[in-house]
């Protein structure tokens, strides 16, 4: 119930040529606090509730619990979330033995690209694609929970 993950900004959409899946993903925060977010998500026809905890202190781990709901269920839980549902497409890329996964924004964060890569250890060694970018691990501005509050637009 570890999630170790690096993030990063994406140059180009030269990943699109590689991806094995695209998937458009809704999502909402029951809970935006730092120490611990509640997300509900729709994920292509698939339902999730998540909590994260606190990351460390190089933002690369932190707690992460899920599991699968029903879609109706989130659909529900989403009209009581705070304000302002992210909402995304997800392309995810073979690289190796690792996948990353790009999320194109839509709505109030139009225009940011953000890739992630979930490894087994903060050490790990993986290939950078030539589309990956500035590493943006840690910051919170790129938090999901805190773009629903402080939309990429608005920067």
């Amino acid at each position: 119930m570890v999630e170790i993950e690096r993030k990063y900004l994406v140059k180009d959409i030269s990943y699109r040529e590689v991806a094995i899946s695209r998937k458009r993903i809704v999502q909402g925060f029951l809970n935006t606090d730092p120490d611990r977010t509640v997300r509900v998500r729709i994920k292509g026809d698939e339902g999730f509730l998540t909590v994260k905890g606190i990351s460390n202190a190089s933002g690369t781990t932190r707690f992460e619990w899920e599991t699968g709901i029903k879609v109706e269920e989130a659909e529900a839980l989403l009209q009581l979330c705070e304000p302002s549902v992210i909402d995304k497409t997800r392309y995810e890329i073979p690289m190796g033995k690792y996948l990353f996964e790009v999320d194109e924004f839509h709505g109030d964060n139009e225009g940011l690209i953000i890739a992630e890569i979930e490894l087994d250890n903060e050490n790990d060694v993986f290939e950078r694609p030539d589309w990956l970018g500035e590493e943006v691990t840690g910051d919170i501005k790129y938090y999901n929970s805190q773009l629903s509050k402080n939309p990429f637009t608005g920067w």
